[in-house]
């Protein structure tokens, strides 16, 4: 599909003042401008991200009451449960959590909920299994914000609950101890996009006076899963959380790094996404995300790497389903939606699995650039999961059709949906309704954003080093993304394994190599002679024993005349 490419307008006197008073890159400088870096003080704390820098917890609301509340368990030796939610952020929360109260002699027990049978969230249950355990404090972690009635009923069983949870709160708070949320609109706390392992990192920090080293490679996973937004004190965690990853004394993280093949590799942020959260989300998809807490609970290698195998056979099902509903959801797609019609699609089948709408609903809005919304039906009731894009918040547009559902949840981009089956047509032809009042035909173009237009000659080991001062990358820091134009194609492409197109380009001064991971339908543009436009990142290729610059292609054009 086309890209409609748009480059950030430069600013040339703050890319002076930046370089000259940090000693950095110009282009270094327009990058940092372009990430909304807007002093010099702010670029300087950006690319130091020292632990040091990081805000005091009891700045927190209700920060000091959990912590007085914890003591107090630590004092009477109290049995406390901690109730995670079942993705990579709700995981990594519970372990951290359980290892900071261990720590101090208090007894703890684990429970989350099985996606399928119980849904997100506290629910009425965990009462009688917090009298059945004789359990007085109950902890949240990454869940609990909206939980009035489940926090209600503990509190009249005689249990105290404490919630620690990064998501918007409403405009009412649950009756617990303490509530501890940066999004609270009475918080004060500085940095309001912490991920909930984040928010424990923070509570940890609270107890003990200190952040543990140790336990940023937890956080680090937590936050990179969860897509916080990897600026302030999330950019700190993860900055000094990768290394931790691959040095972890974690036997389960261990496992799991060597059942993946990737032990012993300088860490990415990419890995996090793409190999160790699909494992640990796996089990919570496909299951019950028991299995990934005891793996990286566990104090037995031997144990933690049977564990890790589970995980594995887990993300291959995971893989397997998944694969199965995109190729038959794609199918309907071309059998039943009419695009001039519908502006968002909406898919139903009876029977898709549940753990995997999510990803599926992704898979398909970025084929065909639009929002898109994945529904399982049984027994009469659809529960779906909605993916957008840019342009349509998703959330609101649901709020919008919520007389045709039965609950509803979520944000801009990503939300979750339950209702009747006999409603998902109306719901259909509301929510295209509000579609077509919001989104014009130029808003289901995919647009590519650029940080800069540089010459080919420019590029470098030295500039790449330079601009790699910016790592780690993700979520709210992307990767610089550059362009070149009237470039000539210096080599045949060849098109390799997975699709990957490779040839080798030039500006008439320097020959680079350009690789393009999935691009293979671009082989025709790229004929000997050809001028094309290129945008891409930076990457280095230390195949050989000589490292070089190749340009990682995120889109190429043919030149215009």
């Amino acid at each position: 599909m086309t890209k409609h490419w748009r480059i950030k307008t430069p600013n040339p006197q703050q890319q002076v003042e930046f370089s000259n008073a940090l000693n950095i890159h110009p282009i270094v400088a327009q990058l940092l401008i372009n990430r909304r870096v807007n002093s010099i003080a702010e670029a300087e704390s950006f690319l130091e991200g020292s632990l040091a820098q990081l805000h005091d917890p009891f700045l927190l609301k209700d920060m000091e009451k959990a912590v007085t509340r914890i003591r107090q368990a630590q004092a009477k030796e109290e049995l406390v449960l901690i109730f995670g939610d079942y993705d990579v952020d709700g995981v990594t929360s519970s372990v951290l959590l359980r290892g900071v109260l261990t720590r101090l002699g208090i007894p703890v027990i684990n429970y989350i909920p099985h996606r399928m049978e119980e849904g997100y969230g506290l629910n009425q249950g965990i009462v009688q299994i917090c009298k059945d355990k004789g359990v007085s404090l109950l902890m949240t972690v990454d869940c609990g914000i909206s939980a009035f009635e489940e926090v209600k009923a503990l509190n009249q069983g005689g249990v105290d609950v404490i919630i620690f949870d990064h998501h918007e709160p409403g405009n009412s708070l649950p009756a617990a101890v303490a509530v501890v949320d940066p999004k609270r609109s009475d918080c004060p706390y500085p940095f309001k996009s912490l991920a909930a392992v984040g928010l424990i990192a923070k509570l940890s920090q609270a107890l003990t006076g200190q952040i543990l080293e140790d336990d940023l490679d937890l956080v680090a996973i937590g936050t990179i899963a969860d897509v916080a937004e990897l600026r302030g004190e999330n950019r700190i965690f993860v900055k000094h959380g990768l290394p931790k990853i691959s040095e972890t004394k974690n036997h389960g993280l261990q496992a799991l790094l060597e059942v993946a093949k990737i032990k012993g590799k300088k860490f990415q942020p990419s890995y996090v996404g793409f190999i160790i959260g699909p494992r640990i989300n796996a089990t919570g998809r496909m299951g019950s995300a028991i299995q990934s807490l005891d793996l990286l609970l566990s104090v037995n290698p031997g144990q933690a790497l049977a564990l890790a195998q589970q995980l594995e056979e887990h993300n291959s099902l995971r893989q397997k389903t998944q694969r199965e509903i995109v190729e038959e959801a794609l199918s309907m797609v071309e059998r039943e939606v009419n695009f001039k019609e519908h502006k968002v699609i909406v898919l139903n089948r009876a029977g898709w699995h549940k753990g995997v709408l999510g990803i599926v609903a992704s898979k398909i809005m970025e084929k065909y650039y639009r929002p898109t919304i994945v529904i399982s039906t049984q027994d009469g009731v659809g529960t779906g999961s909605a993916r957008s894009i840019e342009g349509f918040h998703i959330y609101d547009a649901l709020h919008h059709c919520r007389n045709h559902l039965e609950n509803y949840g979520g944000h801009k981009r990503a939300a979750g949906l339950t209702l009747k089956e006999n409603n998902i047509e109306f719901f259909r032809d509301s929510i295209n309704q509000r579609a077509n009042d919001i989104l014009q035909t130029n808003d289901l173009i995919p647009s590519l954003e650029l940080d800069m237009e540089i010459p080919l000659s420019l590029i470098n080991l030295s500039l790449l080093n330079a601009v790699n001062l910016l790592e780690p990358y993700g979520e709210g820091n992307p990767s610089a993304v550059f362009c070149s134009r009237q470039l000539t194609v210096k080599s045949p492409a060849q098109v390799l394994g997975k699709d990957t197109l490779k040839f080798l380009v030039t500006d008439g001064q320097v020959n680079l190599t350009a690789v393009g991971f999935g691009m293979g339908r671009f082989r025709d543009l790229v004929n000997s002679g050809n001028r094309i436009d290129l945008a891409y990142s930076l990457a280095i290729d230390d195949w050989n024993k000589e490292p070089t610059v190749t340009l990682k292609l995120k889109d190429l054009k043919e030149s215009a005349l």
